[in-house]
């Protein structure tokens, strides 16, 4: 299976500066969002510097070993980002969620810290195929709160593991199969916060990747995206795909501004 896939990245409504990052290595079937903390350049220099450890990842046809080099990877950027900190004031320390997907052939393994999340959809059904390393999350998992909760409780920007923060890093990760007509979603949480799976799903039907990411970053928009938005949507490309598109296998956009997306709000 080949896969193709579509990235996006938008400041938000309210925001000034975008503090999301995303790597997309299509090439050797690598892609992570990260989503920076820490405030204004702080969050930046840490999403950016756990992408760019990901984008120099070399091809290896070994599945096993190149979730060890992703998760390295993430490492090597969390031994930066601490070795930086010291030249940050307290409230000002670079962190960042980070989220991967790796697919090679049937094969596939997700990694992750913090609250960015992996979706899969799958026979016309979402799946949140990551767990939120968040401070809510664990209440609902004690039975404090329910899960319908979750979003509006006051501390659910309250995540409880992040790159760049401690020594050591605990990662989780997790193999899946993958099949021909699986698509997975890789987010910020400031898409996640405003569009629920049912409306996923309804979206993820088209099977364009590129009209599937503009309508989840739509939505965002529309419903005030309070926060960063940063999404990769990544699909199978079947032999008909590989011809329509000519080879052009990753389609990115990167808006700065609402009117670059030339929406129709009314």
């Amino acid at each position: 299976m080949t896969f193709k896939s579509s990235a996006t990245t938008h400041v938000g409504m309210v925001r000034k500066v975008n503090q999301d990052s995303y790597a997309e290595r299509t090439d050797i079937g690598v892609w992570a969002v990260a989503d920076g903390m820490g405030g204004h350049e702080a969050g930046e220099i840490a999403s950016a510097t756990v992408t760019d450890f990901i984008k120099k990842l070399e091809p290896n046809d070994n599945i096993e070993e190149m979730l060890a080099a992703v998760q390295q990877s993430i490492m090597d950027a969390n031994n930066q980002l601490t070795e930086q900190a010291a030249s940050y004031d307290s409230q000002r320390v670079p962190g960042s969620t980070v989220v991967a997907l790796i697919i090679n052939g049937d094969r596939g393994a997700l990694v992750w810290a913090g609250d960015s999340r992996i979706y899969r959809r799958r026979d016309q059904v979402v799946t949140q195929l990551t767990r939120d390393h968040s401070h809510v999350q664990d209440l609902v998992e004690q039975g404090v709160i329910l899960e319908s909760e979750a979003e509006s409780h006051p501390m659910a920007n309250v995540i409880t593991r992040a790159v760049g923060i401690s020594e050591p890093l605990e990662l989780d990760s997790a193999w899946i199969e993958v099949r021909s007509d699986d698509q997975f979603l890789l987010c910020s949480d400031g898409l996640s916060r405003l569009v629920s799976n049912e409306e996923m799903e309804s979206m993820m039907a088209n099977m364009d990747s590129e009209e599937v990411s503009q309508s989840l970053l739509h939505t965002a928009l529309v419903r005030g995206a309070r926060d960063n938005v940063t999404l990769i949507c990544v699909k199978n490309c079947d032999e008909t795909d590989k011809l329509n598109e000519q080879d052009d296998s990753t389609v990115i956009h990167n808006a700065a501004s609402l009117d670059e997306l030339d929406f129709d709000f009314d």
